[in-house]
């Protein structure tokens, strides 16, 4: 099996990008907001807020987590997805039914 196949990088060559890479400290600082909402609303528990207002907090974590999500799946679309689409075989069917998948989660959710 070719270091290719098994999905591990060739010598010499680097480790295989994902499509947020470019914008991973976005996302970080978007997920480092958003652990600090998590915690606001721990604190609002803790000090017996107003039951409106911490499910007002809540939703507000729940959209922006969901846009977070909605980022990535559009740059594993625009990357991953259409990049396996161009080499074809069984690597894009597996992309698909991966995204298909996220997608439904995203859905339910």
């Amino acid at each position: 099996m070719t270091a290719e196949e098994s999905g591990a990088p060739e010598a010499g060559h680097a480790e295989p990008q994902h499509g947020y890479s470019p914008n991973k400290d976005n996302y970080a600082k978007r997920l480092r907001r958003v652990e600090g909402q998590v915690r606001g609303i721990a604190k609002m528990i803790d000090e017996d807020k107003y039951c409106i207002d911490v499910l007002t907090q809540i939703s507000a974590v729940n959209s922006a987590l969901q846009s977070v999500a909605l980022a990535l799946l559009d740059e594993h679309l625009g990357h991953c997805v259409s990049h396996a689409v161009a080499v074809g075989g069984d690597e894009a069917e597996q992309k698909l039914a991966e995204a298909s998948a996220a997608i439904a989660r995203l859905v339910r959710s």
